[in-house]
């Protein structure tokens, strides 16, 4: 294995670690900005959609260009937006600060990986973007909670300064170990998006979409479910997040295995069943039970929730590459984009809610949604049987 891979994996890391800690310092953040936990939900969504668009429209307008430049200049203009969030003094200031930082890791994400295939091969694609996206899977797993500690003795500044620091960091080793010349491949902006025509792909973004927007309704307010629906402190946040990213490993660890055994298209199907299940779980115990009994069940629930969570993209990325393997960074790319627009969307959603209903009730709402991903999957297998039925009558 190239080591300089770790690199690449370790600068996702970094700029997932942004998008994976928020849901611990939106209420610090309001409360110093003099805005409500709702409002300040927005950063979430403006980052994840700043990243969803960002990852596409800015690979497109960097063509064929100097990947090692432009893998440090995404990661530099990371650090700068988190320099300014920092050290801002306006809510409006934080805003511009996440969407300089999406659009820099969309950026990042979309050229990492393409990088990390031309410096291990072909023949090690695979293993290669899997090293590459690994990092994400540690910025829940240790990202996080890291994050939130930092924030519980220093602010959620010093979050964004430490974060700044590593990416600083990581622009240095990238700078002067990735080789010089190692160019992209120009695509259009059409060209990029072509790949959602092809058979089975735009249904199956459309079930990442669902997914993803589901989870984030409850997760990018664990901060209010926590402490006001059951009863937690804000010292248990880093806590349940820590252990959320214990199964979020798990999860990733096994799903790979678990897809090869049973199908990936089985494995997405169970996500689904159980992300609506933990989604029940959650609302009807904040509901139901008594804080002395609701916070134990929200601790208990989290690895799990992770193992559940983290299960189903690696199964649905496999999906998706069976649909045109030759195409697989197209279709990975947009899958990409599917899932932070999910993100997006499920913040924006649980903002809306949290201002009319109490934040234990945004599970009733979140199970909707894998509803929805069944409905949606199911819809496309029938699709898919049709067109082989008719190819065989031909």
């Amino acid at each position: 294995m190239d080591k300089r891979l770790i690199w690449l994996a370790v600068g996702s890391f970094t700029m997932s670690t942004v998008g994976f800690v928020f849901s611990s310092l939106l209420p610090s953040i309001a409360a110093d900005t003099h805005t409500t936990i709702p409002h300040a939900g927005h950063l979430i969504t403006v980052f994840s959609l700043s990243y969803a668009v960002g990852a596409p429209l800015l690979s497109a307008m960097a063509g064929a260009a100097d990947r090692r430049r432009l893998l440090v200049a995404a990661m530099l203009a990371f650090v700068a937006g988190n320099g300014i969030a920092a050290t801002s003094v306006s809510f409006t200031t934080l805003l511009l600060a996440q969407i300089v930082m999406g659009m820099a890791s969309g950026l990042f994400a979309a050229t990492a990986q393409a990088t990390a295939v031309s410096l291990a091969g072909s023949e090690h694609r695979a293993l290669a973007i899997s090293i590459v996206v690994g990092g994400t899977t540690f910025a829940v797993a240790l990202g996080a909670p890291l994050g939130a500690l930092i924030a519980a003795f220093w602010g959620w500044r010093g979050t964004f300064g430490a974060v700044a620091l590593l990416g600083l960091a990581c622009a240095t080793v990238l700078w002067l170990r990735l080789p010089r010349g190692l160019s992209g491949m120009k695509l259009t902006l059409s060209e990029r998006f072509s790949a959602i025509g092809l058979p089975g792909v735009a249904s199956s973004l459309m079930v990442t979409y669902l997914y993803l927007a589901g989870g984030f309704v409850i997760i990018s307010y664990l901060a209010p479910l926590a402490i006001d629906g059951a009863g937690l402190s804000k010292m248990a946040l880093p806590g349940l997040l820590l252990a959320f990213g214990a199964g979020a490993v798990i999860g990733n660890l096994s799903s790979g295995h678990l897809a090869d055994r049973v199908g990936a298209t089985r494995m997405v199907v169970l996500s689904l069943m159980s992300a609506l299940v933990v989604s029940l779980v959650i609302a009807f115990g904040l509901n139901l039970l008594p804080q002395n009994l609701a916070g134990p069940l929200l601790i208990g629930i989290m690895v799990p929730w992770g193992i559940i969570g983290w299960a189903f993209p690696p199964a649905q990325a496999s999906r998706i590459v069976g649909f045109a393997p030759e195409v697989a960074h197209l279709t990975l790319s947009l899958n990409a984009s599917a899932i932070y627009l999910g993100i997006a969307s499920g913040t924006a959603i649980g903002g809306q809610l949290l201002e009319n209903t109490a934040a234990a009730n945004l599970g009733f709402f979140a199970a909707l949604f894998p509803v929805a991903a069944l409905a949606v999957l199911y819809a496309g297998l029938r699709s898919s049987r049709r067109r082989f039925a008719a190819t065989l009558a031909e």
